[in-house]
């Protein structure tokens, strides 16, 4: 069974390491301004496989820190986590939602109807453009 829920900061650190850092110090996942977010948690049967966080200003949003569990990647579970972060922001009368996307995603977010609206630049050794989507 598939369950969103929000979570603590806290709650999102050991998969946003395992999936985005895990040959980074654990602390570099840890984000200045996570005790602002809103923070979500994709449970599979109570265990947590997919986060992501939302950090609300104004009509503007940015979702950070979006990691689905290796082994549970390709099944659905990311995109199901982020048309429920849609209808949030929709929710909280968010107008422009953003995320700097791995340029490996591109094509995810582009299902999704987000546009890249910046050049590519280069981060840790990957590769990102700013994606964003009107609501």
């Amino acid at each position: 069974m598939l369950k969103i829920k929000k979570i603590q900061a806290s709650e999102t650190w050991e998969l946003r390491h395992q999936v985005m850092a895990p040959n980074r110090p654990f602390d570099s996942i840890k984000l200045a301004k996570d005790e602002m977010g809103l923070h979500f948690g994709l449970f599979k049967d109570d265990k947590l496989i997919s986060v992501i966080s939302l950090f609300i200003e104004n009509d503007n949003a940015q979702f950070r820190k979006f990691a689905t569990e290796i082994s549970e990647q390709g099944k659905g579970y990311g995109s199901i986590l982020l048309s429920y972060i849609i209808e949030e922001s929709i929710k909280n009368n968010v107008k422009n939602l953003w995320c700097n996307a791995r340029m490996t995603a591109l094509s995810f977010y582009q299902k999704f109807d987000f546009k890249a609206v910046s050049e590519t630049w280069m981060e840790n050794e990957i590769e990102y453009i700013k994606m964003q989507r009107d609501l």
